[in-house]
């Protein structure tokens, strides 16, 4: 049943305290489904913030904003994306429910679900997206090194909760996110390639991302701007002189 028309969307957002940032994220979210619906009316979709140990205003700012919540004791943000996929919808084929992660500091353009969406229906089970950082936020070397190694419309392969997609049907035979602390996106796609997966690399939604050089984990996309970047135009420059 791989391509077949969609009938629902289920989108996951793990939060541990984004009061700041979730306002912009569940914002650019309603558009993003709004858009969606205007042009498909047969889908179902839904939005699911999974609120995991937060302690400042997440949770009312999640629950004003009228999507569905879930909450978590700070199980991490592996368990907490495997607890928004598990309310997926019963009674619709797995094959015909596609599961979009991105994350509460992230904000999805207005096609972004819409495109997902169309990719899965031409024939793809998996749909990794690119992210961009807050340019701006980050110092000028560093904004120079991102620069210097991403091409704009170019899509990286690069893996991304922030911007990822797959087939439910994809998503239980691999497995589903694994409970930990990191990197369980790139799990995820690595298990669900194992099991057949078509995984497609896609720049066409592109996500804007914070730039914070602290994350709420030890790795990801906040060392990767923090450690990496700064040592790269470093070298540049070496190069250079």
């Amino acid at each position: 049943m791989t391509g077949a028309r969609l009938r629902s969307v289920l989108v996951v957002v793990p939060v541990r305290d984004e009061e700041d940032l979730l306002p912009g994220c569940l914002g650019a979210l309603h558009r993003a489904v709004g858009h969606l619906r205007g042009l498909r009316g047969d889908l179902a979709v839904e939005v699911v913030v999974v609120l995991d140990g937060c302690t400042d205003a997440s949770a009312s700012i999640a629950r004003a904003a009228g999507f569905r919540t879930v909450v978590t004791g700070g199980v991490g943000v592996g368990a907490a994306r495997r607890a928004g996929a598990d309310v997926a919808p019963r009674g619709v084929p797995a094959a015909r429910t596609w599961l979009s992660c991105t994350d509460a500091d992230s904000t999805v353009p207005v096609g972004w679900l819409t495109r997902q969406v169309t990719l899965a229906e031409a024939g793809a089970d998996v749909v990794v997206g690119t992210v961009r950082p807050r340019l701006d936020d980050l110092s000028p070397d560093r904004a120079t090194a991102w620069r210097a190694s991403h091409a704009p419309g170019v899509a990286n392969g690069h893996v991304h909760g922030a911007n990822l997609g797959i087939r439910l049907s994809f998503y239980l035979a691999a497995g589903g996110f694994a409970a930990l602390p990191e990197h369980e996106d790139v799990a995820l796609v690595e298990a669900a390639r194992g099991v057949g997966a078509h995984v497609v690399a896609d720049a066409a939604g592109e996500v804007l991302t914070s730039a914070r050089l602290v994350g709420r984990t030890p790795g990801g996309y906040a060392r990767h701007l923090r450690d990496d970047l700064a040592p790269r135009e470093q070298a540049r420059r070496g190069l250079a002189g």
